[in-house]
């Protein structure tokens, strides 16, 4: 257990999250889409980055890397991340089932593979961080929402999300951009019955009028508000089917649906 471990939320561009994960001198970073938040925060803080993440290969997760490498003392830092995605700068590797090891900052991660926002999208999963779990998810599981699928199929991103749905509820989710608002939106709209939705809708509005972030979320919070994960709430599936025009129950339709009609609202 690692209770000591600190996550630390960098902001990038309009909304973007960068997740720096730090222990005692060391630190690790997640999709740095840009160098200079992270880079001022190693500065001001006196921390030696020793790891790089990443989980897809959109710009917005991987423009800061090659900065990063060039920087004094930092171009022999490894960077993990997707096997099957081109990122030149990515040295080792990684496949479903993997488990990244980190011991300057005493953490490891199993690697889950969650193809759909694109082909080779990998999320991390750790799982005795903060007594709870940390799940590292980039674009494919976001606070009441889930990315758009740009190279795979529905098909595929709701077997990922799937398998999110599968860890255990405490697991905090740490996705890269700042939508929860946007997302509970249409959230409300699939399912406006949704006592649990209705409440977390208001706490949302709270922080966001504050300023302050939406995420990390509870994976159990998600099972219970978010529309692409709850393909099998009667609500939800009626919903799917108003939008479609045709009677759809079987949970990939249903998300088939729900996903179509977001990628319109």
């Amino acid at each position: 257990m690692v209770d000591d471990l600190e996550i630390v939320r960098l902001h990038a561009f309009n909304d973007n999250y960068i997740w720096l994960l730090r222990r005692n001198d060391s630190a690790v970073v997640v999709d740095p889409g840009d160098e200079a938040p992270v880079l001022a925060y190693l500065e001001e803080h006196h921390l030696t980055l020793s790891a790089i993440l990443v989980t897809h290969h959109h710009g917005d997760h991987i423009g800061g890397i090659d900065d990063l490498l060039a920087h004094p003392g930092l171009h022999r830092v490894p960077v993990f991340g997707p096997a099957s995605e081109a990122i030149a700068s990515v040295s080792n590797p990684l496949v479903d089932g993997d488990r990244v090891e980190l011991p300057q900052i005493g953490a490891s991660f199993d690697v889950i593979a969650v193809p759909g926002h694109t082909r080779g999208h990998i999320a991390y999963y750790g799982r005795n961080i903060h007594s709870c779990g940390v799940l590292f998810c980039g674009d494919t599981l976001f606070a009441c929402g889930c990315g758009r699928i740009f190279e795979g199929t529905p098909q595929q991103m709701w077997r990922s999300l799937a398998r999110l749905a599968e860890l255990p509820g405490e697991t905090r989710a740490y996705c890269a951009h700042e939508y929860t608002q946007a997302n509970i939106r249409f959230a409300l709209a699939v399912e406006p019955g949704n006592k649990a939705l209705q409440i977390r809708a208001e706490q949302v509005t709270r922080l966001r009028a504050e300023d302050q972030a939406t995420v990390p979320s509870l994976l159990s919070d998600e099972l219970a508000t978010n529309p692409f994960l709850r393909w099998d709430a009667p609500e939800v599936i009626a919903a799917a089917s108003r939008y479609s025009g045709q009677t759809v129950t079987e949970a990939e339709q249903v998300f088939t649906a729900i996903r179509e009609w977001k990628n319109k609202f």
